[in-house]
């Protein structure tokens, strides 16, 4: 196998937009063992590359992402089936860019790279990657030729999604053209001996026509993978994990009542039965029928061993006066520590502290070139594990949300729990804008209590990824019976999404929105008006504050 050589000297950066992906630290890089066949993803900065790891576990093939810079011995002790270079908003010429160690390419595994990746393929073994003559964003007519694993049982021609500035100009060292587009003669490569391949385009978009199946054939007819990862695997996989983990000691976790809190309690129930002691913090912010939702769904059916830890006087006393959101959620944080400490210290032989962090917090934290900008605190309670000295148990952190539903699912958990909507730690406090009163959160509460009656009942409920009310800190002027009247206006937002890092504001019918203003207004006291927000995420995010 050739060495490969240095990239060329920089030139001038092309466009391609800021990373949205993570940047690593050592603490990010998993470590508990994968599936024995697995698929790694070189994370280079694209905005697609959890994408990529999403449409393979789509495919029952298991994908992790590590950072571009992990080392060959990293890499080895994950015994992946083959590697993938992922995309990237920078160019291969610019110096510092982002390129692997050399000796990835020594460890004989098969490579698919995308977009830069491939670029990267190109250039580091003796070909040349030059600024495209017309950049290229959006769709292009590939041309297959040839007869490759890697587009086999593909239509010889297909749409597919292009956004690149750099275009490979030559090739060298084994590798052949595969295919083609009207402006892009090398949109993809291959070199069967090496098993190496490159595509210029993004098949794991769904604009890309078959573009799942270009993935398969590379993990399974490429790379070889014959096994299956479903969640009954992982489910019997984790359980043993948990019991090697934390053997006879104890567990305690934060039930919240949301999907992955109550996920991650079933699981490790699953592994150590009464040995796991949830804790309920009711902090007063709850929506209507929280806790009652919690005992009956996850305490009583599935024998979970739950403590409700009452403290919602004490959150409304320190909220006091308090408008600002960032001092909402900072006060809430440090109460709830507060009070879940308490709680934990009475209960014995607990040496591990369980959390439902998934796969997008493990590799969010900050972007490939530096720090992301902080648009507010996150939604959930930070600080625990260093302040209580325990170790985590953390069954879901490489699970995406809506795996998290299907393990759900696999487990037997209700419908109730793993169909709710999102709801953020701070609860209602930062849905309540302004002063949070004991007033105010039950206006919020009963709107909010009628807007998840009404999308339930018009069999919208599944078809929003998330929807609630927010009171506004300002009233209005109304007319209700013969009598003016000076109240409070509220607002309905409900948007589609699949995973809240984007959304879009749905498209509610007419009449169910007339529905739920007219009952909110003739139902709760103190509101005469009712909006309904329609911006997207961007350039607003879901909640308001």
């Amino acid at each position: 196998m050739a060495s490969a050589p240095k990239a060329p000297r920089p030139t001038a950066p092309l466009g391609g937009g800021p990373s949205r992906r993570p940047g690593w630290t050592k603490e990010s890089v998993p470590v508990s063992p994968p599936p024995a066949q697995s698929i790694l993803i070189l994370d280079f900065g694209s905005q697609y590359t959890q994408l990529i790891a999403r449409r393979l576990r789509e495919l029952a093939i298991y994908a992790e992402i590590l950072p571009y810079s992990a080392t060959p011995e990293t890499i080895l002790a994950r015994s992946p089936k083959g590697i993938i270079l992922s995309g990237g908003p920078d160019s291969v010429h610019r110096k510092g860019s982002p390129q692997p160690d050399p000796e990835v390419f020594r460890l004989g595994l098969p490579i698919l790279g995308i977009c830069y990746g491939m670029q990267l393929l190109v250039c580091l073994h003796g070909g040349a990657v030059a600024p495209a003559r017309r950049r290229e964003y959006g769709h292009a007519d590939l041309r297959i030729q040839g007869d490759s694993p890697l587009f086999k049982g593909i239509s010889t021609r297909l749409q597919v999604w292009m956004s690149h500035g750099d275009a490979a100009q030559r090739l060298n060292n084994g590798f052949k053209v595969l295919a083609r587009t009207a402006t892009a003669p090398l949109a993809a490569i291959g070199d069967e001996a090496r098993r190496w391949y490159g595509v210029q385009f993004h098949p794991e978009v769904a604009h890309t026509a078959e573009g799942g199946r270009i993935l398969e054939n590379f993990a399974r007819r490429i790379c070889g993978i014959t096994q299956r990862w479903t969640m009954a695997s992982l489910l019997k996989s984790q359980i043993a994990e948990i019991k090697a983990q934390v053997g006879s000691q104890s567990v305690v976790c934060a039930l919240s009542g949301g999907v992955d809190s109550a996920v991650a309690a079933a699981l490790i129930h699953r592994a150590i039965g009464r040995r796991l002691h949830c804790i309920f913090v009711e902090t007063g912010l709850s929506r209507l029928g929280d806790r009652d939702r919690v005992e009956k769904y996850l305490g009583r059916a599935l024998g979970l061993n739950i403590k409700i830890a009452d403290a919602s006087a004490l959150f409304l006393r320190r909220l006091a006066g308090v408008s600002d959101p960032e001092r909402k959620r900072k006060i809430i944080g440090r109460t709830f520590i507060e009070v879940f400490e308490a709680q934990a210290r009475r209960l014995p032989d607990v040496a591990f502290l369980a959390q439902g962090t998934l796969y997008p917090d493990v590799i969010e934290s900050v972007s490939v070139h530096g720090p992301s900008a902080v648009i507010k605190s996150h939604h959930n309670v930070g600080g625990l594990p260093k302040r209580m000295k325990l170790k985590l148990v953390e069954p879901l952190r490489y699970l995406f949300k809506d795996e998290v539903r299907r393990l759900g699912a696999e487990m037997g958990l209700p419908n109730e729990i793993l169909r709710a909507h999102p709801f953020p730690g701070p609860g209602l406090a930062i849905r309540v804008l302004g002063a949070v009163t004991r007033q105010r959160l039950d206006v919020i509460r009963n709107a909010d209590a009628i807007l998840r009656q009404e999308l339930h009942a018009s069999g919208w409920y599944d078809r929003v990824w998330q929807g609630f009310t927010v009171l506004l800190p300002v009233r209005s002027v109304g007319v209700m019976g013969d009598s003016r009247t000076y109240e409070n206006a509220v607002v309905l937002r409900c948007v589609g999404s699949r995973d809240g890092m984007t959304a879009d504001w749905s498209r509610l019918p007419h009449d169910l929105l007339q529905k739920i203003s007219s009952r909110i207004v003739s139902e709760v006291k103190g509101v005469n008006r009712v909006v309904y927000d329609v911006t997207s995420k961007p350039p607003a995010t879901i909640e308001w504050e």
